[in-house]
């Protein structure tokens, strides 16, 4: 009699929980939806005030839109991009003031579209961020 009350009580349990959770896990959810749209507006606000023949890293990109240690974010935001973009995203380089290897074309595409602005290579296939580098006003 003790088990059968105590798998009762266990669905019971169970199925006042489950709107509980389901609604807690749709919360955060939608907060974290609202909040990476945020991050990314300001990505994108700040990538598209790089000054033509002037370059910015990843993680200069994040500090300066408040995301300390998010160049991975900065990336992602640049990769999801859609084609045909007015957003100057090859201004956007590595810390090492490479272009960061990736599959396709985009590596030697923004090479191309760094040089015609001006930006100039090393023999490395780096940039003098001291040189090219942005450095806000703010």
């Amino acid at each position: 009699m003790l088990r059968a009350r105590g798998r009762g009580r266990a669905r019971y349990d169970a199925a006042r929980a489950a709107p509980i959770a389901s609604a807690r896990e749709s919360l955060p959810r939608t907060i974290r939806h609202a909040e990476r749209d945020s991050q990314l507006q300001r990505i994108f606000a700040l990538v598209d005030c790089i000054p033509r023949g002037r370059v910015a890293t990843y993680g200069q990109i994040a500090s300066e839109a408040g995301l300390a240690r998010r160049a991975r974010l900065v990336g992602r935001a640049m990769r999801e991009l859609p084609r045909g973009t007015r957003l100057p995203w090859h201004r956007v380089i590595a810390a090492s003031g490479r272009i960061s290897e990736r599959p396709g074309a985009g590596p030697a595409l923004q090479r191309r579209r760094l040089e015609r602005e001006g930006v100039e290579f090393d023999a490395r296939g780096r940039v003098d961020l001291e040189r090219f580098g942005w450095r806000p006003r703010w």
